[in-house]
């Protein structure tokens, strides 16, 4: 598991390299032109559309809410929901807080190691505009069964 702070620098994974590097761009300059438009204060939802309205005009698939579910010896023990999953490879994460914490990297973390998703962006709307790339490779995930 490698995270990036929202500033860009660093590299990420082997060799140096961004997965998904122009999705993610594409997610960046939504975040943004959101963050500006709307600005603070805003709950989740109001922010979590405007994403959508925004990627699909930039041109990428997005799923919104999409169920996970997680099993533990082949029972169910939990269903959540990541808020956008864009172009099918990428969980975004938003939230409407003060700062981002270790506790929504966790959050994420844990999207990640339950599903075949490798990458995660946490994108902040809060007072300063804010975003953590997340990267957990399936090479470094304990088997869990989701559906």
């Amino acid at each position: 598991m490698t995270q990036i702070p929202g500033t860009g620098a660093g590299a990420v994974g082997e060799m140096g390299r961004f997965p998904h590097k122009a999705t993610t761009d594409r997610v960046l300059k939504a975040f943004y032109a959101v963050y500006n438009g709307l600005g603070l204060g805003f709950l989740e939802k109001v922010y979590e559309n405007a994403m959508v309205v925004e990627l699909c005009e930039l041109g990428v698939k997005v799923a919104q809410q999409r169920p996970i579910t997680v099993t533990y010896r082949g029972q169910v023990v939990g269903e959540y929901f990541a808020d956008i999953v864009a172009d099918g490879k990428v969980i975004l994460e938003l939230k409407t807080v003060e700062s981002l914490g270790e506790m929504h990297v966790a959050q994420l973390m844990n999207y990640l190691r339950a599903t075949r998703f490798e990458l995660g962006l946490l994108l902040n709307f809060g007072p300063k505009p804010e975003f953590r790339r997340i990267l957990f490779t399936n090479d470094y995930k304990h088997p869990i069964s989701t559906k």
